[in-house]
């Protein structure tokens, strides 16, 4: 089998390659060859015994798309995308990123006519308030952010090629993917993940809301097995909707802090410092707060179901079982 990750230098795309090195298999069958591409030349794996060719790549640029599905992938995962308040911020960029070279990528794998499988990461920023309690997949799309309306173009974009049968395709809303290793990136989501990263490394970090702003939030981890299950999902099992919302744990940032006390300690904890920002509050407001992930779970999509466990899964992931006290 080969496979195509755009965005593989991305957090997720390096641990959804290490998990497919590690697996060496996907959907049963031995994967052979992977293709990696960002806007940054992404590692290559240890321990694969396939090809692997990893290079840089501007899905957006003229020809980048053909080169990318040139040894035409049987199964794609388009990670590739500006984060949300980089779009909010660089409104070119955004359209240009997250908006053209999914256009690009998709008409390159029309006209190749061999319908990959293309798994695509949207996120719940498609949605926007006002909100019920629970939003559920049908729930209108009214963005309220440049990022959520790229990413519900790109949903719509994605349903009518698999409608028409270019390829068969898969979107998975993701909620915040949290605790986010590494340095902080430029997503207005950030914070969620800051506020507990650096404090468990021993840094201050800084809470740009208020501890009532709620929010669904999953692991890396569990992020990783999203895309590896959409993957084995068949055009029977989704049906005509084939874009749904991920399932994941709703809380407030107040309950984040109380998980980061129960978890490490109230020193850990004290180690946040209250930094309010317009324009992250603004952008933070127009998303949902709790997703109705019925039909993701019965469709064997798991996450965790409380936030202690995203918080231990970082630590055992990330920090090899060590906090810094």
């Amino acid at each position: 089998m080969h496979i195509l990750i755009t965005g593989a230098a991305g957090m997720i795309g390096r641990k959804l390659t290490a998990r497919l090195v590690k697996d060496r298999k996907l959907n049963g069958k031995p994967i052979e060859r992977l293709t990696l591409i960002d806007v940054v030349t992404p590692e290559k794996p240890a321990g694969f015994s396939g090809a692997i060719e990893a290079s840089t790549s501007d899905l957006s640029a003229a020809g980048a798309a053909a080169r990318a599905i040139a040894g035409k992938p049987e199964v794609i995962f388009h990670l590739a995308g500006v984060v949300s308040g980089e779009a909010e911020t660089d409104f070119e960029k955004g359209y240009r990123v997250n908006l053209d070279g999914t256009r690009a990528l998709l008409e390159e794998i029309r006209a190749a006519n061999y319908k990959p499988k293309v798994v695509f990461t949207s996120s719940i920023a498609v949605f926007g308030a006002p909100f019920p309690t629970s939003i559920p997949d049908e729930f209108q799309l009214t963005p309220l952010t440049s990022y959520g309306t790229q990413k519900a173009i790109c949903e719509l974009l994605l349903a009518d090629y698999n409608r028409r049968g270019f390829l068969d395709g898969v979107g998975i809303r993701l909620p915040t993917i949290c605790v986010r290793p590494g340095k902080p990136n430029k997503a207005a989501s950030g914070f969620f993940s800051g506020i507990i990263r650096e404090p468990l490394a021993g840094q201050e970090a800084l809470l740009p809301v208020a501890e009532s702003v709620r929010h669904t939030h999953a692991s890396p981890r569990a992020a990783v097995g999203f895309l590896i299950h959409a993957a084995g999902l068949t055009r029977e099992q989704l049906g005509p909707r084939i874009n749904l919302a991920m399932p994941g744990v709703s809380c407030t940032v107040g309950e984040q802090i109380e998980a980061l006390r129960r978890v490490a300690s109230d020193k850990v904890a004290a180690r946040i410092r209250r930094q309010p920002d317009e324009l992250v509050q603004r952008i933070v407001s127009g998303w949902a707060e709790r997703i109705d992930a019925r039909r993701a779970r019965e469709l064997g999509f798991k996450a965790e179901t409380a936030f202690d466990d995203i918080i231990r899964a970082h630590i055992e992931d990330e920090l090899g079982g060590k906090i810094a006290n």
